[in-house]
């Protein structure tokens, strides 16, 4: 996928567990690892909303388009 989450380094430099983001923000942990590994297809917004409220970020710091790593993910799947 071209998404590239980058929930791991948010959290880390706010020094913050993904346990904690999930209490902080009332989603369960699994939903918010599924994001967290990308493997998500989709996310609300108000989900979104609560990420950037809790960790004090913008969306584009928490997504970022990266167009080679869809293609480089369908020259490793042929």
């Amino acid at each position: 996928m071209a998404i590239i989450v980058r929930l791991d380094e948010l959290l880390h430099d706010r020094r913050m567990t993904l346990t904690e983001l999930a209490q902080r923000i009332d989603i369960t942990l699994a939903n918010l690892s599924v994001l967290k590994t990308g493997k998500a297809r989709a996310i609300r917004f108000s989900t979104l909303e609560a990420i950037c409220r809790a960790l004090a970020c913008q969306p584009g710091d928490l997504l970022e388009f990266r167009p080679e790593a869809a293609e480089l993910e369908q020259r490793c799947a042929a």
